[in-house]
């Protein structure tokens, strides 16, 4: 179930161009902001337990990876937009802004593409492998044999995405495991691309790649089947897409680091890849490192 079902699963927007700018948009409204105690919808223990189901399934040889994401809320008082709007400042926040509605708002600080349409060749850039942002952790981001297979099986699911709307034989990993900055988190990102098989639209390209292999794991249907049996809610407006579409260009960002709001409270969503070598306590803490920037900077 949705822990916010205020938030639609579907927003479009059309914009329409003028000849002269449009007018400013109204000033936020008066008043104080008020961020109350986040609440976890499951206790570390509980995640960590899920991590442990994820480890018995993999040794069933049921699925390789499953990516695992936790859920808090917290009340509010005041306009959340500005405060969700600082999110779109965070380092690292290619897909950065916000986006709302009648009872409802969205405000992300994603690095991750994932899927665009550059020069006339889709592109996905996934992201799987977390250190903190120090020379210590970089080096052993880049030497965990851990982490690099996680990370290597995710860039295989998405080749296998993209092949079924390429041309063949057109599928290459442009770049494998590049070591960039998020926050203080050292992250490992690959690129992978292809060129469209004839006749693709939007809709058999969105098909083919939701929801991101990062953010599901592989196979990714059986992963699918675990994360549905082990996480306790909804993961609502997160591991979406953000984005914009044009004539000839698509550039959607996956709502990784992305904070919704409803008329009463925040919702925040943070998790990560299991594998066999997985280690409970580390994966519930990666996760919380993940959420800390943005909890913070939605209290200040």
């Amino acid at each position: 179930p949705t822990p916010a079902p205020a938030l639609p699963d579907l927003v479009v927007v059309v914009y329409g161009h003028a000849d002269r700018p449009a007018p400013p948009p109204p000033a936020a409204r008066a008043g104080g902001w008020w961020l109350g105690q986040w609440r976890d919808s499951w206790t570390p223990a509980a995640h960590a337990h899920a991590v442990t189901a994820v480890r018995a399934a993999i040794g069933r040889g049921d699925v390789y990876q499953v990516n695992l994401v936790g859920h808090a809320a917290a009340g509010y008082a005041g306009d959340p937009l500005p405060a969700l709007a600082r999110l779109a400042a965070l380092p690292g926040a290619r897909y950065g802004g916000t986006l709302s509605g009648l009872g409802w708002a969205i405000g992300c600080a994603s690095p991750e593409t994932l899927i665009s349409v550059e020069h006339g060749r889709l592109v996905t850039r996934p992201i799987k492998g977390t250190r903190p942002a120090t020379p210590a952790g970089r080096r052993e981001l880049l030497a965990s044999a851990k982490e690099r297979a996680e990370h290597v099986m995710i860039v295989d699911l998405e080749r296998n995405d993209l092949a079924r709307v390429a041309r063949t034989g057109s599928v290459r990993v442009d770049e494998l495991f590049a070591v960039r900055r998020w926050c203080d988190l050292w992250q490992a990102e690959s690129t992978v691309s292809a060129a469209p098989a004839d006749g693709l639209g939007l809709a058999g390209l969105l098909r083919a790649v939701c929801p991101g292999g990062s953010v599901t794991g592989a196979p990714k249907l059986a992963a699918l089947d675990e994360i549905a049996a082990l996480e306790p809610v909804g993961r609502g407006a997160s591991m979406g897409a953000l984005g914009w579409v044009g004539p000839g260009r698509v550039d959607l960002g996956l709502t990784i680091r992305t904070a919704a709001a409803d008329a009463e409270r925040l919702h925040l969503w943070a998790g990560g890849g299991i594998t066999w070598g997985s280690d409970p306590a580390a994966e519930v803490a990666e996760a919380a490192a993940k959420a800390g920037p943005i909890r913070a900077l939605l209290a200040a």
